[in-house]
């Protein structure tokens, strides 16, 4: 992850372009793996930083710390958040700065961790690193995973591809799509501010829509990624997305089987539903189900660009009324 240069130059922008929020401050930084955010912090003008890291990382944190000198500071402690407790007759912290994010934003993060955090050690006036967080999803084509092995050096492999297109579309796919694969710009599928989300609003997300896709081609998934705002004045946006620079996280693809992919022309109605919720027998994880709607029977937002001409009659009528 040290090498995911969108990852660190958001979290390094979004500490040491605000200063201001971190001089003299104390911070707690959730999952600090080796301890570079905790150095970030440090460096920006925290008086006082604890590195909570449960696993064998936390060694290696201990002695990035001490090569930088800056063990006055930044104090490493080896256990779960859930663990830690503040020294005795301690204030609480100013800032929680944590880089808990999974696959589509929750799957396999650390999300109810850093909520524990807040709950426990924040003081009522203190801040979220990152502290808003949005999750798109998109109609796209998967040209990649379609139309690859229908040739390859001359050598017919359609059979082998539709099973490896059967098997994909049973679980969401993490890969990274080009701009041209997205045949929508995307829709806010959930948006949160981590200053009041609670644990229990995360169990299930639900979320249905129609669009209109922005250009012809071939429906064959959805494509599912998340942006992260960090607070300050010289606000910074943390993005997975296609149009994006690539990140490790990349993007969540939810394939389509075979016989539910479709050619459509610029315009064309998609009407879905999704729902994602906590598996019960992992709760970092998520099950992310995907449904198709028939877009004649769905309520469209007001207006829709779509080519349907109770859309088109509307979107008429509302000009005529602003006129």
């Amino acid at each position: 992850m040290l090498k995911d240069r969108p990852r660190q130059e958001a979290y390094y922008n979004a500490i040491l372009r605000n200063r201001e929020l971190f001089k003299d401050k104390i911070v707690l930084d959730v999952g600090a793996g080796t301890g570079i955010l905790s150095a970030f912090c440090a460096n920006a003008g925290a008086r006082l930083v604890y590195a909570i890291e449960a696993s064998n990382l936390a060694a290696i944190a201990v002695e990035l710390i001490h090569d930088n000198n800056l063990t006055s500071i930044v104090k490493v402690i080896k256990c779960k958040v859930e663990e830690f407790e503040l020294p005795t007759n301690a204030e609480k912290v100013d800032i929680i700065v944590s880089e808990w994010m999974g696959f589509y934003l929750l799957h396999e993060g650390m999300l109810d961790s850093v909520l524990f955090a807040r709950d426990k050690f924040l003081k009522p006036d203190g801040l979220m690193f990152p502290t808003e967080c949005t999750i798109f999803v998109a109609p796209c084509s998967l040209p990649s995973l379609f139309d690859y092995y229908s040739n390859v050096d001359g050598v017919k492999m359609d059979k082998f591809a539709r099973k490896l297109r059967l098997q994909k579309s049973t679980r969401p796919e993490i890969t990274q799509l080009k701009p041209n694969d997205l045949l929508h710009e995307g829709v806010v599928f959930h948006w949160m501010n981590l200053m009041d989300v609670s644990v229990d609003e995360l169990a299930e997300i639900q979320f249905k829509e129609v669009v209109a896709i922005q250009k012809a081609g071939k429906h064959q998934g959805f494509c599912i990624w998340f942006d992260v705002l960090f607070p300050g004045d010289d606000s910074v946006v943390l993005s997975t997305s296609p149009l994006s620079p690539e990140t490790h996280w990349k993007q969540c693809v939810v394939v389509l089987p075979e016989d539910s992919c479709e050619n459509l022309e610029e315009k064309s109605p998609i009407a879905f539903q999704i729902n994602m919720k906590r598996n019960p027998n992992d709760v970092r994880k998520y099950n992310l189900e995907v449904e198709l709607l028939d877009a004649n029977l769905e309520e469209h937002p007001v207006p829709c660009p779509c080519h349907m001409t109770k859309c088109i009659l509307t979107e008429a009528h509302l000009k005529m009324m602003d006129t």
